[in-house]
């Protein structure tokens, strides 16, 4: 167990800024609230306080934390491995965003909890711990933060880091401030890092104990349901080819769905159909207006099926990005025209849908290039480039197909790190005084 070294005049004059800008944290909650009820349940635990019931004592908890969606998805089969090796396992389910939440109900078992995560206060934590008494913490990816690390260290609650990734950018940032960033990450016990660059600059960071168990997001396999309802998708929009825009974003007042309808030819237009699905849902009506202010007909999917007048087709639901992907012939993976570090193309490749993305991918840089090495992945420099790569696939079947069996190769080549996570947690779950010792088979 790793003491928190984080000099208290640092931590305190952190603290005050949260304090400072807790009302303002709040009240984006609330506005959040307009779109996504889900923000506006269950405020008090925020700021640590449960109506959740108390463990029972006697009955060993795991906390593990998947801030967002796309941490959410990742942890399942990690449960999986989890409770295969361990059937009394009861978890505790965290989160902060309002899909992670809605998306991990779904991981949830009979005795498992399932609550916010309180904002980075010294006391809230502390009550947060105190009313679940957790064993052990697992966090997801790069959920960092200075005072949750130190209120852990002082609770004597051990942390590991799962899936971990650490971009060269979010470490040059860290490095900025070396005795908060080497407190923080020194008071981690273990991570389990995706690459072995991670595992570098976590080293290099502060973290003493680093493995490389690879990446959690390949061990997703497909939904069957998910994969009929795409084929079904697709047989009714046939016979025109369907092109995914996945995961699109925005940054900085710019929106990569306005770059790339700008950038449609006007022949491919009219040939295909565009299933646009934005990453966040705050966004869905505003990528709906921006469609049509061009002059595109848009059909959602919560409202039906596209027909044969439709060029756009919606995506305003969640937990269906497996479907979409299973429907096309080709997919542009987004948040990589941006300098946003490209969102998960490892989902689309277990569909066997091969995929385009921009210059920007270093939230899955090794996947990337795996996935490009593997001839399931082609880079575009610019919108008009992922058109370009896009209609090249249409236009060349045999390619085409190439590459789409490349992608489920590539896919199940990598998987297994659920496995190899569930075995490193094993082991400190069974460390004498740092875990929940052995459970019953």
């Amino acid at each position: 167990m790793r003491e928190s070294s984080a000099p208290r005049w640092a931590l305190s004059l952190y603290s005050l800024a949260w304090r400072l800008l807790l009302p303002l944290a709040l009240l984006r909650l609330w506005w959040r609230g307009r779109r996504e009820p889900l923000y506006r349940a269950h405020l008090g635990e925020r700021l640590g306080r449960y109506a959740a019931p108390e463990r029972d004592a006697g009955a060993p908890l795991l906390w593990v934390h998947a801030v967002s969606l796309g941490e959410t998805r990742a942890v399942a089969p990690l449960l999986d491995a989890l409770r295969a090796q361990r059937p009394g396992l009861r978890i505790l389910l965290t989160h902060m965003t309002a899909s992670g939440r809605d998306a991990g109900r779904a991981l949830l078992r009979a005795d498992d909890l399932q609550v916010w995560l309180p904002y980075d206060l010294p006391g809230a934590l502390r009550r947060f711990l105190q009313r679940f008494r957790p064993e052990l913490g697992v966090l997801m990816e790069t959920e960092v933060w200075p005072n949750l690390l130190a209120v852990c260290a002082d609770a004597g609650v051990p942390l590991l880091l799962a899936n971990a990734r650490l971009s060269p950018r979010s470490a040059a940032r860290w490095a900025r401030w070396p005795r908060l960033a080497t407190a923080a990450f020194g008071a981690i016990d273990s991570a389990a890092a995706q690459t072995e660059d991670d595992a570098a600059r976590l080293r290099a960071l502060g973290v003493r104990e680093v493995t490389v168990a690879g990446n959690l997001k390949f061990d997703r396999h497909s939904d069957p349901k998910l994969h009929a309802l795409g084929l079904r998708w697709r047989a009714a929009v046939a016979p025109r080819p369907v092109l995914v825009l996945a995961s699109t974003r925005e940054h900085q007042g710019i929106a990569e769905e306005a770059l790339l309808l700008d950038a449609l030819p006007a022949a491919l237009r009219a040939r295909v159909l565009i299933v646009l699905v934005p990453r966040h849902p705050p966004r869905f009506d505003a990528v709906a207006r921006l469609a049509r202010d061009r002059g595109l007909r848009v059909q959602r999917r919560s409202i039906g099926l596209p027909d044969a007048g439709t060029d756009v087709w919606l995506g305003d639901t969640l937990g269906e990005m497996s479907a979409y992907f299973a429907m096309a012939d080709a997919a542009f993976v987004g948040g990589s025209l941006l300098p946003l570090g490209g969102q998960n193309l490892i989902e689309a490749c277990a569909e066997g849908c091969p995929v385009v993305m921009g210059p920007s991918s270093f939230n899955f840089a090794q996947a990337a290039e795996q996935a490009a090495a593997a001839g399931a992945l082609r880079r575009a420099a610019d919108a008009a480039g992922v058109w370009s790569a896009l209609q090249t696939w249409l236009d060349q079947p045999q390619q085409r197909v190439s590459a789409q069996q490349a992608a489920l190769a590539f896919s199940a080549a990598h998987r297994g790190a659920a496995v190899q996570h569930a075995a490193w947690i094993g082991a400190r779950l069974d460390a004498p005084g740092g875990g929940l010792g052995q459970q019953p088979q």
